[in-house]
């Protein structure tokens, strides 16, 4: 829990930091941990082959001691065979002594023997070279050299290193390792047993393992017959005080090759090898914390160089993520001069391809941005200023006028009704009009403040026409701009009817198709000329003043489009002398979606 947060902490910390320590960081982690990663790969390597080369080193020099002891021993038995066959073989012992053979073949391999001897098998001496007296309190055949050397005929037998004890030597005390083995005697023609001794000298032995060193300080190398006694050891004197220890009888059982085992709490690898002839196993310890001493100082000198080389990429780093991270540090700084409010932001086009791009790209928006604002400013200032032409057509002087002239005229005349009838219609006209502020109404007031309008048109115009109103009941419940209607029925009755004396039709009816709403103000008036119709809602052409409301079908156009979108607007289907039809386009909307246009400024501008 406690590794989570601090993980956490540093991951918030890493995400507030600038780009530049960031990449800084960044790339001086992964260096770091890839140079840690390769260190540890080279330490491991390095390891291995040390170790696989101590161990190949080591082999080869216990072949190479093993051939020599083995040169050493052969010769030794090459001389015992010389001995039996070429000496006692052909004497007899009645007749003439081997003494002047012996110390012939003694002197020839005197750096290497110290005595040569023969005996009976009652273990009386028989010969010896050099001429050597034998100790009255030695019974031989009561040794072990004697004894397995009569109950092995066949074979030849060395001893473990021992102090010799045969012979009348003086001070000395040679320390020898003998080699026995059965021989025949011949004594007037009548074959006996006896035994043959070679006391071969225990420093040929010594320094022949002496000359050679195994590699890895602190390494050594022993032999142990078969049995483990210790053949040659360089402390053998400290293992026989037992002031060290050695386990000769572990690795005499231990197979050819190279294995691991723990001496004196140390492990260590033991190299193993067999000496032919006397099964005695040549023994190679090199301890491993050698190797790992070894190991150790490559690892402080593999720390030395990660830590110099953290310092120096941080150094190349910073430089580096600097001049990286200084085009986009400089373009975060001019955004936000530009979110501040700052007018004419510089967006400075350098470094890489891509940051130069990107700063293009800003600069093409920004530039984008602010026609687009000042097109919809531009627009919602149109947008007031239609509508402020709307509210002020909605009373239209004239029409006001007439209308009262038309009330006057007709009360001076009787007529009451009728002009209670107009005086009606004017003030329910008036009241739609207003609609409490609103700018979007229902379809079925627009088409009642269009129905009183009628009305007093139709009574001025003392019913020279008839204006019919209808709805579909698809369209109940729905809602459209207000004062849309009335202007385009007036402009029928100005252009339309004005010109007719009776028979005139008017039809104003609305009707749904899917989402959107339709209102067509059909007439049979007079039409409108081709030339006219082609340019009637274009605001590049310029229109002739005409009688009529005073909004105009381009106001009435522009503003559906205002609020609704493109899609929507007026459209004119006319035939000279067959009537025209102006038809309304507009979306379907219900009470919820209408109440999102009632809002000062709301529009298809500040919707999309």
């Amino acid at each position: 829990m406690i590794f989570r947060s601090f993980f956490q902490k540093i991951i918030r910390a890493y995400r507030k930091m600038g780009i530049q320590m960031m990449i800084s960081i960044s790339f001086t982690a992964v260096t770091v941990i890839g140079m840690a990663l390769l260190c540890g790969m080279l330490v491991l390597r390095f390891s291995k082959t040390t170790q696989r080369l101590q161990e190949d080193t080591g082999t080869r020099i216990l072949e190479q001691v093993n051939q020599e002891l083995d040169t050493y021993l052969r010769d030794m038995m090459q001389l015992s065979d010389t001995i039996c066959y070429r000496v006692l073989k052909n004497i007899d012992l009645e007749e003439s002594s081997p003494s002047e053979s012996l110390e012939l073949l003694y002197e020839e391999n005197r750096n290497e023997l110290i005595s040569i001897a023969i005996f009976q098998e009652s273990g009386s001496l028989v010969a010896a070279a050099p001429a050597l007296d034998l100790k009255t309190d030695v019974r031989p055949q009561e040794q072990q050299w004697f004894i397995r050397a009569l109950d092995q005929i066949e074979n030849q037998h060395f001893s473990a290193p021992y102090v010799q004890n045969l012979f009348q030597t003086g001070a000395e005390w040679p320390w020898v390792i003998s080699l026995s083995r059965h021989v025949e005697l011949t004594y007037g023609g009548e074959t006996r047993r006896g035994v043959l001794l070679l006391d071969m000298s225990f420093s040929g032995l010594e320094k022949v393992c002496r000359n050679e060193g195994i590699p890895g300080g602190g390494g050594y190398m022993y032999i142990a017959d078969r049995s483990g006694e210790v053949i040659y050891h360089p402390d053998q004197q400290l293992i026989y005080a037992g002031l060290t220890e050695e386990s000769p009888v572990a690795d005499a059982s231990l197979s050819d090759g190279i294995h691991k085992e723990v001496i004196d709490g140390i492990p260590q690898l033991v190299l193993v090898k067999t000496v032919g002839y006397t099964g005695w196993k040549l023994v190679g310890v090199i301890p491993v914390k050698n190797l790992a001493a070894d190991i150790d100082e490559l690892q402080w000198f593999g720390v030395a160089l990660l830590l110099f080389t953290v310092f120096l990429l941080a150094f190349v780093n910073t430089h580096l993520s600097e001049h990286i991270s200084r085009p986009l540090s400089r373009l975060n700084l001019a955004v936000k001069a530009m979110e501040s409010g700052k007018e004419n932001v510089e967006f400075r086009e350098e470094g890489c391809e891509e940051v130069q791009h990107l700063a293009h790209s800003i600069q093409s928006m920004v530039s984008t941005l602010r026609h687009l604002m000042d097109d919809i400013i531009e627009q919602e200032e149109n947008k007031r200023r239609l509508e402020m032409e709307v509210l002020q057509s909605q009373i239209n002087p004239h029409f006001l006028y007439n209308t009262l002239d038309s009330v006057i005229w007709l009360t001076e005349n009787g007529r009451y009704e009728d002009a209670t009838r107009m005086v009606n219609s004017l003030g329910k006209l008036f009241r739609i009009s207003l609609s409490r502020g609103k700018t979007v109404i229902p379809l079925k007031d627009e088409l009642e403040h269009v129905r009183h309008y009628g009305t007093i048109q139709a009574i001025r115009y003392k019913e020279r026409f008839e204006i019919r109103i209808t709805a579909e009941p698809d369209t109940e419940g729905l809602y459209t701009l207000k004062l849309i209607v009335q202007p385009i029925l007036e402009n029928a009755i100005y252009h339309g009817m004005a010109a007719m004396d009776e028979d005139g039709e008017i039809t104003v009816h609305a009707w749904r198709k899917g989402g959107d709403l339709y209102i067509d103000v059909q007439d049979n008036g007079l039409g409108i000329p081709g030339e006219m119709l082609d340019h009637l809602l274009d605001e590049s052409q310029p229109l002739k003043h005409s009688k009529g409301s005073g909004i105009g079908v381009r106001n009435i156009h522009r503003r559906i489009q205002l609020f609704f979108g493109p899609e929507y607007g007026l459209e004119f289907f006319s035939e000279p002398d067959e009537g025209t039809l102006v038809r309304i386009h507009l979306p379907a909307l219900n009470e919820e979606q209408a109440a999102a246009y009632q809002k000062e400024g709301t529009g298809y501008e500040t919707k999309a």
